[in-house]
């Protein structure tokens, strides 16, 4: 991050000072520097502070409460601060942090079809969230941060030690991110008919986009029959009836349009933070683990956010490990090409008391495998213990406990390479295009049980979705997984460097790569198709499979079929996908001349790291399983000597092969030589 023309190595923790003694705050910030972190971390929660409507307490009366004084303490010891208001913090706070009176105002909250509020079953009890859409609760927002604003607006930087605002908190609907389980309240609709009158235009064009029945068709659904005549007239479906592809387009943006509130509230809360004086700084947003499977779209965030990074909370296992590539190898190439660092807004050290326990090897695992592919800084969540949290590496008085000696020698290692400046080229591309992200949220097959719930422990469309082949002889969504893991699966066998990208991301996410491949269930955006051409005209190969596209991004039949030669001899790729995507790597990696970081035994992963000359610096090998092995990594690509960042073993190259003891589900970063 750079501030005041220094570049700054975006490294944090995270310090709760109302849940701490005044008296510690000093000892519990050396302890974070102490760490060989840059910046401390901390929310501001609305109900903590709040004493009255509109009325805040900041340590006029309570010391427990003083952001000012906290903030102050951080700066005399040289540390930065980002700071967190929310309004929705979660912190594992009762209402998330929002007062009481909010979440029980009917106006605030989220309604579901049948405008019931929409509960969120969590500890210490359910309680209804707030709307993104709601007027009432931006209102109150805003009436938050006006109180605020007197008091933060001295602390910003340069005048004092705030450089980065995040706004909101994992804003994925509060984790009631179904299709159809929100949001119907009044001002959601409202800015849902708005939606479509800004993508149609009239109401011609989008009756022509939904259809209209024809005596020949029979049996329709009853959320086609009859004329819409007027935007304001059109409702939201309240549930996937779709029964031929064409049907899809109406739920498609349904689903989009989710995407386009969360951008729009993030936007209006930005601008509610500015109007009360706290401007001047960029902004972030952290977007949640399994936010693949949600309405959270990075590319329409990163429009009105500076920067949007990830929280981290995983288990040293091959699942969190493939996880842990997949979403950090699309979070760095979105980042690169924006120029901001790829950051861990959480990185999870330690755990809630109701979440499954996560121990230091989890932590350690976690962190090093995202470092491997691409994260550049992190946010240790927690880095200074607090209630409702265990296994922090520094406890509530400031004392390091021994977990905060691996936090240290990894800044340091960080630092010492100037992880910062490094890079680690992807030129293999597998796309997965929004719609396939939209259609496998309105074919969730699992009610309430959100779709992020099944990315998390690693499933995806083919585990989640309905199979309803809507007439076309096939599974929609399940089979474009299928096909993007095949091919996930066929590169890391090879060590083949690749990066997951999402089909929204335009330009930023095609420019540099020269294999792209592309799953989809038959739909494709004309846009879309028209980049992967202009890519293979630029020398890039373009595979796109399992089905050849016949229908644009809504799944509306093209009017001119796309002319697939377009894209070369290597696309659509269908039958037996699996064979295939093995003969296509094996043959890619010598036509196309693709990197290959191939490990000895099977199921161990290499991933190197260059600077700007192109020369490999930093190595990191990971092995996810429960065995003691050693890994065998061809010197040829890495050089003949490397020596470990964390523990200070050496390792040189015998016969032409470095070899590396690795303990079970561990990972070594390794400086080369």
């Amino acid at each position: 991050m750079e501030i005041a023309g220094d570049v700054v190595p975006l490294l944090a923790g995270s310090v709760h000072y109302w849940r701490l003694d005044p008296n510690e705050w000093r000892a519990c910030l050396e302890a974070v520097k102490a760490m060989g972190l840059r910046l401390v971390d901390t929310y501001i929660p609305w109900a903590v502070h709040e004493v009255a409507p509109g009325k805040l307490e900041l340590g006029a009366s309570d010391p427990q409460r003083d952001i000012t004084r906290f903030c102050r303490i951080a700066e005399e010891l040289g540390l930065y601060v980002i700071a967190r208001p929310g309004p929705h913090i979660n912190a594992e706070l009762t209402y998330f942090g929002l007062p009481e009176r909010i979440v029980w105002d009917p106006a605030c909250q989220a309604r579901s079809p049948d405008q019931n509020p929409v509960m969120l079953p969590m500890l210490p009890f359910a309680f209804p969230v707030p709307s993104y859409a709601s007027d009432a609760f931006h209102d109150e927002a805003a009436r938050y941060f006006q109180a605020l604003g007197p008091v933060l607006t001295p602390l910003l930087y340069p005048n004092g030690p705030i450089v980065l605002f995040q706004i909101d908190n994992e804003g994925a609907l509060y984790f009631r991110d179904g299709a159809y389980d929100q949001d119907y309240h009044p001002d959601a609709i409202r800015l849902y008919r708005e939606f479509l009158r800004e993508k149609y235009g009239t109401i011609d064009a989008l009756r022509a986009s939904y259809g209209t029945p024809t005596p020949d068709e029979g049996e329709v659904p009853s959320s086609r029959r009859g004329e819409v005549t007027r935007f304001s007239a059109i409702d939201p479906p309240r549930k996937l009836d779709a029964e031929r592809p064409r049907d899809l387009a109406r739920h498609l943006d349904w689903s989009e349009f989710h995407e386009h509130l969360l951008a729009t509230a993030f936007q209006r809360l930005g601008r509610a933070l500015v109007a009360a004086g706290m401007d001047g700084l960029p902004t972030t947003h952290n977007l949640p683990p399994g936010q693949d499977a949600t309405p959270l779209n990075a590319a329409r965030v990163t429009k009105v956010v500076d920067l949007v990074g990830l929280d981290y909370y995983h288990m040293a296992d091959p699942t969190s490990r493939a996880i842990i590539a997949r979403r950090t190898s699309e979070l760095a190439t979105r980042s690169e090409a924006l120029s901001v660092p790829a950051f861990a807004c959480e990185m999870g050290a330690g755990f809630p008391p109701f979440f499954p326990p996560l121990d230091e090897r989890d932590g350690a695992f976690t962190v090093l495998c995202a470092l491997a592919y691409g994260l550049r800084g992190f946010n240790v969540y927690m880095a200074v213990e607090r209630d409702r949290w265990i296994g922090a590496p520094i406890d509530r008085h400031g004392r390091a406990r021994p977990y905060a000696v691996f936090w240290r020698k990894l800044s340091a290692a960080l630092e010492q390479t100037g992880f910062h400046e490094l890079r680690r080229k992807t030129p293999v591309r597998i796309l997965i295009p929004r719609t396939e992200r939209r259609l496998a949220r309105v074919m969730h097959a699992f009610g309430p049980l959100s779709g992020a719930f099944f990315s998390i422990v690693g499933a995806g469309a083919r585990e989640r979705c309905v199979e309803d082949d809507l007439g076309l002889g096939y599974p929609l969504a399940i089979e474009a997984d299928n096909f993007a893991r095949a091919f996930e699966q066929a590169l890391e066998a090879r060590g083949v460097p690749f990066a997951v990208v999402g089909g929204e991301d335009r330009d930023i996410a095609l420019g540099d790569a020269r294999w792209l491949i592309c799953a989809t269930s038959g739909a494709l955006k004309p846009e879309l198709f028209d980049r992967l051409a202009e890519a293979r005209a630029r020398g890039a190969r373009v595979t796109i499979g399992p089905h050849e596209p016949r229908f644009d991004g809504a799944f509306r039949p093209l009017s001119v079929p796309f002319d697939l030669g377009r894209l070369g001899e290597d696309g659509p790729l269908t039958g037996d996908v699996p064979a295939a995507a093995d003969a296509a790597v094996s043959n890619a990696i010598g036509s196309l001349d693709l990197p290959a970081y191939a490990c000895d035994p099977g199921g161990i992963y290499v991933t190197v790291h260059e600077d700007a000359a192109g020369a490999p610096r930093v190595l990191f090998v990971v092995n996810p399983s429960d065995r003691d092995i050693v890994a065998r990594v061809s010197a040829g690509a890495v050089g003949t000597k490397a020596s470990d960042l964390i523990d200070d073993s050496t390792f040189e190259a015998r016969a032409g092969t470095l070899e590396v003891r690795m303990k079970p589900r561990t990972v070594r970063m390794l400086a080369l030589r």
